[in-house]
């Protein structure tokens, strides 16, 4: 019954991303990505549809090495979607000359909000739409994601085909598909963001999904980016 019943949500939520493009696909659209598991399944589903579409990531220029890499793995796998790194400008060092070193330890939600929120607000500038990967069990901030909402930070369409999703479910459709995800998931990582603000966490499987590992000992577990007038 359990597999019967995964089965047919997976159907409804790819019925669901196929909705999205017949009725936003005529409007500014772009999905968003780290590159973590579940983002990496949202991209799949989209390119199922072989359409084009615009997928933008932030190079905060601490990703890690694997990420990197898996970048390059997706932009291959999947050439008719369109790849666009929107990071920041501001280099490490020219960071570290204004507002001293090691940013993300002594001011971490300065640091967020260079490398991650204010390149952001430039990147959905004139976008309609936009499509994240981001899940209800992934932190309490996310809990009650909608599907479709109006966000208020970024002043556009959110949606969030994957909000009744967890991770185990996730990590199926990621071995169903043969889905490339960061190998650093089988190595005791549940989420993956910059180098310096993301550790292991003892014990988590690839079918985990924490925030422990994240700004550890920081009090932080939010960049920004999915925090909006809502509360959500």
């Amino acid at each position: 019954m359990t597999g019967s019943s995964t089965i047919s949500a997976s159907s409804e939520t790819e019925a669901f991303v196929a909705w999205t493009l017949e009725r936003f696909g005529h409007q500014p659209l772009v999905l968003t990505t780290q590159f973590g598991m579940e983002g990496c399944a949202l991209i799949d589903m989209y390119a199922t549809l072989k359409q084009p579409l615009t997928v933008v990531y932030l190079d905060t220029g601490f990703l890690f090495p694997e990420t990197h890499a898996l970048r390059d793995r997706m932009v291959a796998r999947y050439p008719h979607l369109r790849f666009e790194n929107r990071g920041t400008g501001l280099t490490p060092e020219a960071q570290a000359l204004e507002f001293g070193p090691a940013l993300w330890r002594t001011d971490p939600a300065r640091c967020c909000e260079l490398r991650k929120v204010d390149p952001m607000r430039a990147a959905l500038q004139g976008v309609e739409v936009w499509i994240a990967g981001i899940t209800r069990q992934q932190s309490q901030a996310r809990a009650e994601t909608p599907l479709i909402a109006w966000d208020w930070q970024f002043q556009l369409l959110k949606i969030s085909p994957l909000a009744q999703w967890d991770r185990s479910r996730v990590w199926r459709y990621i071995e169903e598909h043969e889905v490339p995800f960061n190998p650093l998931h089988l190595q005791g990582y549940p989420t993956l963001g910059c180098t310096h603000c993301t550790r292991m966490v003892p014990g988590s499987t690839v079918s985990d999904y924490s925030r422990l590992g994240r700004w550890d000992g920081l009090g932080k577990t939010e960049c920004g980016l999915h925090i909006n007038g809502s509360g959500i």
